[in-house]
């Protein structure tokens, strides 16, 4: 019993080193992790013990393994689960209402947090990555929500842009240069322009609402 007390224990460690080296090297869905003996001397564990968590952490659907290619960081927010709720219950209106303001409300608080302690460097290499190519709102705010260094806050925004997706929630047309100014502001520290920016010029909201 003791025996297999430790090696829970063990293989309990791994998951959880495992998550906190995905973050570290900031993997987003598609992302490729290092194989089994890298993972293995990376975290100087067995690779039985490597195998193991991979295998708990792919029927949790957080990674795929494609054969001949190696193992790859999944997209929960294909996730079917969240489409199957979707139908049942993203079809009411005010439940999409509540959807769409506690959306809001998160990424307000995440561009505080980024207008505080993101570094120049971060934001300015966001702003090229704007620049640089088209892309959806939800793409704009997932790098907004990881560069705010709450990670909880970045979990919760992930899980709530997944049922605002399946609830097709419809966004007004917003020009490349809204997002670049919203950045600048951010870039400036002017939290406050920055909310009105994301307020009126992103969510197409009056000052009043």
């Amino acid at each position: 019993m003791k025996d297999r007390t430790s090696s829970s224990k063990i293989y309990l460690d791994v998951v959880e080193s495992l998550r906190g080296m995905i973050e570290a090297d900031s993997l987003l869905p598609g992302d490729k992790i290092p194989s089994e003996r890298e993972l293995s001397d990376r975290l100087n564990v067995g690779r039985s013990s490597v195998r193991e968590a991979l295998r708990a952490l792919e029927l949790l659907g957080l990674i795929e393994t494609r054969r001949g290619e190696g193992t790859f960081i999944r997209d929960f927010q294909e996730h079917k689960l969240v489409e199957l709720l979707g139908t049942f219950f993203l079809q009411d209106k005010k439940v999409q209402e509540d959807l769409a303001e506690t959306k809001r409300l998160i990424e307000i608080d995440c561009l505080r947090i980024v207008a505080f302690f993101a570094t120049a460097e971060d934001i300015k290499r966001l702003m090229g990555w704007v620049k640089a190519g088209e892309f959806r709102d939800d793409d704009f705010f997932l790098r907004i929500a990881i560069l705010n260094r709450n990670r909880l806050l970045e979990r919760i925004w992930r899980i709530v842009n997944s049922y605002a997706r399946t609830s097709e929630m419809v966004l007004g047309n917003v020009k490349k240069e809204d997002y670049l100014s919203l950045l600048t502001y951010l870039l400036e520290r002017d939290e406050e322009k920055a909310i009105e920016t994301y307020l009126i010029r992103i969510r197409n909201m009056s000052k009043d609402e």
